[in-house]
C-alpha cells in the first residue's frame, strides 16, 4: 500500500515561495507608498495652514486700526493735532 502523506515537490515548493514573494513585496510596497503619500498630504496641509495664519496675521497687522490720534497728539504744537477729531472723540465719551 502506497504511503498516504502529502508528498510535494521540490519545484512545487520554488514556485510557491516565488508566488509568495512577489504577493508581499507588492502589498509591502503598497503599504509603503501610502504611508509615504499620507505624510506627504499632511506636510502641505501644514504648510497650507501656516501661510494662512501668516496671511491672517499680516492682514490683521495692514487693517489694525490706528490708536487714537488724540491721545498720542494732545499738543497744540503738534503739526499733527485735529481740533475736530478731538472734539468728536470727547463728545463721543460723554454721550
Amino acid at each position: 500500500m502506497a504511503s498516504t502523506g502529502v508528498n510535494i515537490s521540490p519545484q512545487v515548493l520554488r514556485w510557491g515561495a516565488l508566488v509568495f514573494g512577489v504577493f508581499y513585496g507588492f502589498s509591502h510596497q503598497t503599504a509603503i507608498s501610502t504611508k509615504d503619500k499620507l505624510t506627504a498630504d499632511k506636510h502641505e496641509y501644514e504648510r497650507k495652514q501656516k501661510l494662512i495664519a501668516d496671511a491672517k496675521a499680516a492682514w490683521q497687522r495692514k487693517n489694525a486700526p490706528s490708536s487714537g490720534t488724540s491721545q498720542e497728539s494732545l499738543s497744540l504744537d503738534d503739526p499733527r493735532f485735529d481740533i475736530e477729531a478731538y472734539m468728536k472723540d470727547i463728545a463721543g465719551k460723554k454721550l
